[in-house]
């Protein structure tokens, strides 16, 4: 148990990197509220950058590939787990994994409250019925709700939010001079219907080349999206392809210093908005009524495809249920308008 008026809770996000990024304005609205609370914080350990500027946190390792697979693997995580000292379990996943955990702990006397992910009115949303199309609850508040049920106080506000970092001592991105406006630009996502078509990336691109002093930091994983990012690079001399080239612990030291995000509905958008960031999301076939925008955005930060082209839309909540003909829904979404939006965001004033 913890040591005199200290509790520590137990969280669990297994995954995937913006949604543990989505967890941290939740983590630092509950420690602002409840001073008294620390962190075990259960994820895998390639997440462990996006937590590792939280107070009073510490990750503790799931190798769901390894010691930690299967009913086995999870008897032995929980075995890990009674070593430690927590008071209570906060399930921000809700998947099976966590609830057998929630099956091993059932006789320790722990409170334990698990994610209430929507799953009913999400599969309204997205059954195309035009009753069904409403914003649900965010993310973030469903988060915010396992923290409230388990008896602690937690209201994410604009406040919480990460601080900036200096910039990564190891990267040189050719631009010593101050005063240059960082523009990030993160082109990929998980599933082709949530990803703006190379066509229109470059044509924004193109745009931006426009905007004096500004400098486009290009992001995304996986070798193929390395290789175009790279290619891009070269194409444009006001880009910098960051794919490949740095730890993530330095990804977000630079995220950190950029002036604003332009994403898909994908994991960079969440890292960028932890550091209170603008974050410009463009949007295909799923939508921000399912919950998961980026933190604190504005709905002008949200560049929609256009459902009266595409009336099905949201088509599914993770982008991964393309029907027939929705194949070229981002086309939709003009350069120009996004570059519209992004010039009155470098026009805002920069905190």
């Amino acid at each position: 148990m913890g040591k005199g008026n200290k509790k520590r809770i137990l969280a669990i996000r297994l995954s995937a990197l913006g949604d543990v990024a989505m967890t941290v304005p939740v983590l630092l609205s509950v420690t602002r509220l409840n001073p008294e609370v620390r962190f075990l914080f259960i994820t895998k350990s390639h997440f462990a950058p996006v937590l590792q500027r939280l107070e009073n946190l510490e990750v503790h390792s799931f190798e769901g590939k390894g010691v930690h697979k299967g009913i086995r693997g999870l008897w032995h995580l929980k075995g890990e787990l009674r070593r430690k000292d927590f008071d209570a379990i906060a399930d921000l996943h809700a998947v099976l994994r966590t609830g057998i955990l929630k099956l091993f702990f059932s006789f320790s006397g722990k409170p334990f409250e698990s994610l209430q992910k929507g799953r009913r009115e999400k599969k309204q949303l997205t059954s195309g019925d035009p009753k069904g199309f409403k914003p649900l609850k965010s993310t973030h508040e469903r988060y915010a709700e396992v923290f409230r049920r388990l008896g602690f106080k937690a209201a994410p506000n604009a406040g919480d939010i990460l601080k900036g970092e200096a910039w990564p001592d190891n990267f040189d991105d050719g631009f010593t001079e101050s005063g240059w406006l960082r523009v990030g630009l993160a082109p990929f996502a998980a599933h082709s219907g949530k990803c703006y078509p190379e066509s229109r990336i470059k044509e924004l691109i193109g745009l931006l080349g426009a905007v004096p002093n500004l400098r486009v930091y290009l992001f995304g994983g996986g070798q193929k999206e390395i290789e175009a990012l790279n290619s891009w690079e070269l194409e444009y001399p006001y880009c910098v392809s960051v794919a490949g080239k740095m730890p993530l612990t330095e990804e977000l030291a630079l995220i950190s210093n950029l002036r604003l995000m332009i994403s898909m509905d994908s994991g960079n958008g969440h890292l960028a908005a932890m550091y209170g960031l603008p974050v410009l999301t463009l949007w295909g076939v799923t939508h921000p009524y399912a919950g998961f925008a980026p933190f604190n955005q504005p709905e002008s930060n949200n560049v929609l495809a256009d459902r009266e082209m595409y009336p099905a839309i949201p088509t599914s909540v993770y982008g991964n249920k393309v029907p027939d003909g929705y194949d070229q829904v981002m086309e939709s979404i003009p350069a120009e308008r996004v570059y519209k939006r992004v010039l009155e965001l470098l026009q805002e004033p920069h905190i």
